[in-house]
């Protein structure tokens, strides 16, 4: 969410009402990690940059037994020893810091919603209930063969967390139409807790009604001032260039990235994201690694995790992280790949997409299922021609073959081959380039931005408190 637009928002309707003298105070409440390695994860109180008045309020875990603060960071599967106690310190702060009770109180993700349902629940606050992404249709029969991922991702306590919290809520905010109820070949995220069994555990004969006037869609946009059009050169961030090129076509590796890429002159296919199975970096690799075509017309560029799995924590991201390790190495990738760690600057990211719809390249989102997909509204502000997944929000965002391109994870060569297809048109006619550029553009003005998000998100607070 967009702290920045929806202040805005704030003040714009209490102008309107003759209010203009009244601060509205946003407060973004999560986790204090004393820790940080290097981040600002430790500090109590930070302000979101951009802001009049909106900052960071952070509280840290405690054992739940003995009270001692968890010193370092713990998986979002590995959290929920710790969210109940979490709910209660939150509310001790949050009513030391505001004098009294927020007016309503936003959840996001599953232990996030569950906070949110806890602190409503006792404060007689208006909750908002924002899911992101439930991981119950992420992972194939996570319910039926929950007993065996139960070690590694306790959707046990998750998906009872999920079910407390889209049930307490006063309304929900989903991305997409399929978040709710899917689309002809899948089931929607919040349709698949309507019925499941967890066998020897439990089973979910009426979880949420779908049809319920609670459920609401309300599309996220990306922030105007980070990604905005590649061909907008007064607002380029040209300084960072040289960092760019060196990051992408330097002939530096580890720590920071791994192989070098021969021919700089190709377009570039770019991807970025979390290294984790969902997302399918490592499936992206392999759909270029047996496509000769693809590799013929294009090099890849992969940004996301870490290069190293011993510098990780998440054992989904060390997993990933050495079997990306042996794609390159089986399939002889080195001079046509460039992989990256992840990179956590925003605004860089924002110069990055630009930087790449420069080389007349491509943005690409394999995920095997994808509830929205920012990445993908980020690439297509920024001009940058988008392929992306067709399971989940991505096949709203994008008009096939118009503003962009659905791929199907699932089948990997005719993913490659319509990739490769694009870069072979755009080189006979560069103009097919810039025709979906264009598209793509126009297709997040008229409906994804943070501007949009922000007035209906208030409006909706309004009809349900």
């Amino acid at each position: 969410m967009n702290v920045r637009a929806l202040e805005a928002e704030l003040r714009r309707r209490l102008d309107e009402q003759g209010l203009a003298d009244v601060n509205p105070r946003v407060v973004v409440v999560t986790r204090l990690i004393p820790e940080a390695c290097g981040t600002t994860c430790n500090e109590r109180v930070e302000r979101i940059h951009s802001t009049e008045g909106a900052y960071i309020l952070r509280i840290p875990f405690r054992d739940p037994n003995t009270g001692q603060v968890l010193r370092k960071w713990v998986s979002r599967f590995d959290l929920w020893p710790y969210v109940e106690r979490f709910a209660l310190d939150c509310e001790r702060e949050l009513r030391a810091e505001l004098g009294g009770k927020p007016d309503l109180i936003i959840g996001n993700y599953s232990d996030g919603n569950l906070v949110a349902s806890l602190l409503a629940h006792r404060m007689f606050v208006t909750q908002c209930n924002i899911a992101h992404a439930l991981e119950k249709t992420k992972y194939q029969d996570a319910d039926i063969k929950w007993a065996d991922l139960d070690p590694t991702y306790h959707f046990s306590c998750q998906f009872l967390a999920d079910l407390v919290a889209m049930n307490h809520a006063d309304f929900i905010i989903t991305s997409t139409y399929q978040e709710i109820a899917g689309n002809e070949t899948l089931v929607g995220q919040y349709e698949s807790m309507k019925a499941f069994t967890m066998p020897k555990l439990f089973r979910v004969v009426e979880g949420i009604d779908i049809y319920d006037t609670k459920f609401n869609i309300v599309s996220p946009g990306a922030d105007p001032d980070i990604y905005f059009p590649f061909s907008e050169a007064e607002r380029r961030l040209t300084s960072l260039h040289g960092d760019m090129r060196e990051l992408l076509f330097g002939s530096g590796e580890a720590p920071t990235a791994v192989s070098t890429l021969d021919d700089p002159s190709k377009p570039l296919l770019f991807s970025m994201a979390r290294l984790d199975r969902v997302k399918n970096l490592t499936g992206l690799v392999e759909w270029y690694a047996h496509s000769e075509r693809l590799r013929n017309v294009c090099n890849l560029v992969i940004v996301g995790g870490v290069i190293d799995a011993c510098h990780t924590g998440d054992r989904e991201e060390a997993a990933e992280c050495e079997k990306m390790h042996r794609l390159i190495k089986e399939h002889n990738l080195r001079g046509s790949l460039r992989w990256v760690v992840a990179q956590k600057n925003r605004v860089r990211n924002g110069e990055l997409y630009r930087f790449i719809a420069d080389t007349r390249g491509a943005f690409v989102q394999p995920a095997l299922y994808e509830a929205f997909g920012l990445t993908v509204v980020e690439a297509m502000t920024c001009g940058l021609p988008t392929f992306a997944t067709a399971h989940g929000g991505p096949s709203e965002i994008i008009r096939h073959g118009r503003s962009g391109f659905h791929i199907d994870p699932y089948h990997g060569e005719q993913a490659a081959n319509l990739m490769a297809d694009f870069f072979e048109r755009c080189a006979a006619d560069p103009s097919a380039w810039d025709r979906v550029s264009q598209e793509g553009l126009a297709r997040i003005r008229a409906h994804y931005t943070w501007e949009i998000y922000a007035n209906r998100l208030l409006t909706l607070s309004s009809v349900y408190r």
